[in-house]
């Protein structure tokens, strides 16, 4: 069992007032998550700093929690929501972003069982594998390194791991970071006081706190990319396609 947590945050500087959005009738938000009651959560929770945000869930018949403004990043609100709500240490929330519309329930359980499978981990995330130059060497999107117990070594916005040598270059095979987290509520509680440390600021991941301070990171290997976020006008534009398709 699981919960589902979708932080949305009301400022956005490329998209104002991102999560109320319209989409084929709905808000933004509000569509995140009926995709994400399709999973196996329990309950799902919207995290937000925003009272008109708040209207748009309870008009829709979803939880919210409204949180400070000042967060840092998505899994420091969710922090606050898991302070607030009670919720016993052993329980796994996954952090579902609130500019997803086309999440993969499926996406989301196997991230929730892979925490689950691992005890050694305090958290877990996804990616699948590139293999095109220009994905690998684009630093939006972020590359992630693991072990062999599949935990994370490293996350990056540069090409990791890099090819010295020419006879690794041809057969390279990279990883992309998916932004979906699930945390045991535990460690939540003590993330919140985790110092913010210089390579969570200079790469702009908020994961790498969790490395920096000694913690594993559990990694699913999905075989597909997901589908798109929304984080420009022109996302939106597919993205409404899609529900009026």
């Amino acid at each position: 069992m699981f919960k589902v947590v979708v932080p949305a945050r009301f400022s956005s500087s490329r998209l104002p007032g991102k999560p109320l959005l319209d989409i084929a009738g709905k808000p933004m938000v509000i569509r995140v998550a009926e995709q994400a009651a399709k999973s196996l959560a329990s309950d799902i929770v919207i995290a937000t700093d925003h009272d008109d945000i708040m209207h748009a869930a309870a008009s829709h018949g979803v939880a919210a929690v409204m949180t400070r403004v000042d967060h840092v990043s998505g899994t420091d609100r969710i922090a606050e929501v898991v302070a607030s709500m009670g919720w016993p240490d052993e329980m796994i929330v996954v952090n579902v972003q609130g500019d997803e519309p086309l999440i993969d329930p499926v996406l989301i359980n196997e991230v929730a069982q892979t925490l689950a499978n691992d005890p050694q981990a305090v958290m877990s995330t996804a990616c699948h594998s590139i293999h095109d130059a220009d994905s690998f060497d684009n630093p939006n999107v972020v590359k992630v390194v693991l072990n062999a117990k599949q935990q994370a070594l490293y996350f990056s916005r540069a090409p990791i791991p890099f090819p010295r040598d020419a006879e690794y270059r041809q057969h390279l095979v990279a990883h992309r970071h998916i932004g979906i987290y699930a945390y045991r509520v535990g460690f939540l509680k003590q993330y919140a006081s985790l110092p913010v440390t210089a390579l969570e600021k200079i790469e702009s991941l908020e994961q790498l706190r969790v490395l920096y301070h000694g913690y594993q990171i559990a990694v699913t290997v999905t075989a597909h990319a997901p589908a798109s976020g929304v984080d420009t006008a022109e996302d939106l534009a597919l993205v409404r396609k899609v529900f009026v398709a």
